[in-house]
């Protein structure tokens, strides 16, 4: 009888070792590059209501419509979180975070889920780094948000990028604007591609993000929505390209940059990179100054940012950026009969407690194939350890990079590895 093999849902992958350094390694730049922007890290679960998603991103976006994971138990709709602004949005106005004073500086990284047809850079289970600045209407809030995720790619290394910026006005603007497209495609509607079509009657702004090749020359003479901005709304665009130039953050303004979510308001921006293809977006964010109180809160401002670590991940790649080096055990305990190996397993939390890094065989093999195998684990050194080794408390101390042996005491081993 054939035995059953299981694999990975797909669009799902596995990280595994040799890949997920350097993961840890943009982990901690991530945290690192917080605390010097004093943002503060929140956590929420992988699973929402499905009525927060949908209120929050919106019932006619694609997120909503057809990319959730959704399910049911009993009354409650639950959904996989998809992306991560409205389940932030959920815990500050759930645990009360303005109560704490002042803006709330939040930043978050994590899986999340959606049901699209997986390519490069874009898997059903994915990760994402962001933050959010709630409690500030001000266009320095936007520019301190985007000087946060740059800084990011700038430490990293990418540096083949370009920040695309707009706004998309407020409530007033958008109802204007999106009068005014849905006038100028109903003409063209036989033009559009099928997906634009469908999007013509319930949220014409979505076209300006189509992809399609049929679509492109019909998006080229379409109305722009600086045309159609309120007083206010031009006067914090205009403050905020006015920072970025002063604080040289380089951008170019793109009036067909929308985003997809229904909760952005104003500033709207977008880092991209030829280094992905066609699929060039790194991440991107705006202000979403209608958000917390559509689930639940108070009128709050706030503005924020999303990544996708696979994209980071791509193009680090394309550029030859390596963030961090897999490295070996500093020493293996190569071991002759389990008297030696019971005298390595008491050793090795000593070792460990003063900051070196051990391992042992753990198999019973022979001394050759032991060595074999520090040798592929890329270990600093081995000590080899038998029945002899232990009735004279002296022990052989290779040094597995330079091909050189010494004799040391088993108290001296720990300083002979860190000299």
């Amino acid at each position: 009888m054939s035995k059953t093999t299981f694999t990975t849902h797909h669009g799902m992958t596995d990280l595994l070792p040799g890949d997920i350094e350097q993961w840890q390694a943009l982990e901690s730049l991530i945290h690192e590059t917080a605390r010097r922007y004093h943002f503060q890290e929140i956590r929420t679960p992988v699973m929402e209501q499905t009525e927060l998603i949908a209120r929050g991103v919106g019932q006619l976006t694609d997120i909503v419509s057809k990319e959730m994971f959704t399910f049911d138990r009993g009354e409650d709709h639950y959904v996989l979180r998809p992306e991560g602004t409205a389940p932030v949005a959920r815990a500050y106005v759930q645990n009360h975070l303005a109560q704490r004073g002042g803006t709330q500086r939040l930043y978050y990284i994590g899986p999340f889920f959606r049901a699209e047809r997986p390519q490069k850079g874009r898997q059903r289970q994915f990760h994402q780094f962001g933050a959010e600045l709630i409690g500030s209407s001000s266009a320095i809030a936007d520019v301190e948000i985007i000087a946060f995720m740059t800084a990011i790619y700038r430490q990293i290394g990418i540096k083949n990028t370009t920040l695309k910026l707009n706004s998309v006005g407020d409530p007033a603007s958008r109802d204007a604007y999106r009068k005014a497209l849905h006038d100028y495609f109903r003409p063209l509607a036989d033009k559009l591609s099928e997906i634009s079509r469908n999007r013509l009657d319930t949220n014409p702004m979505r076209i300006l993000d189509s992809k399609e090749d049929q679509d492109q020359p019909l998006k080229a003479d379409a109305p722009r929505i600086t045309d159609y901005l309120s007083e206010k709304s031009r006067e914090h665009f205009d403050t905020v390209k006015q920072l970025l130039d002063r604080l040289d953050i380089p951008y170019e303004t793109d009036p067909f940059l929308v985003r997809g979510l229904d909760y952005y308001t104003e500033t709207a921006f977008e880092l991209v990179s030829p280094d992905l293809g066609s699929q060039d977006a790194l991440g991107g964010g705006g202000r979403y100054d209608l958000l917390i109180e559509e689930v639940g809160g108070p009128p709050t401002p706030a503005v924020g940012f999303a990544c996708g670590i696979e994209r980071l991940m791509i193009a680090s790649e394309a550029l030859g950026i390596t963030l961090a080096h897999p490295t070996g055990p500093d020493i293996y305990f190569v071991t002759r009969g389990e008297e030696a190996a019971r005298w390595a397993l008491e050793k090795m939390p000593e070792l460990r407690n003063s900051g070196l890094v051990c391992t042992m065989d753990y198999a019973g093999r022979s001394l050759k194939a032991q060595m074999k195998d520090a040798n592929r684990q890329q270990a600093r050194f081995a000590v080899i350890i038998g029945e002899q080794e232990l009735q004279e408390n002296m022990f052989t101390l290779r040094d597995m990079v330079k091909s050189e042996e010494y004799q040391v005491k088993s108290d001296d081993i720990a300083g002979r590895v860190q000299s």
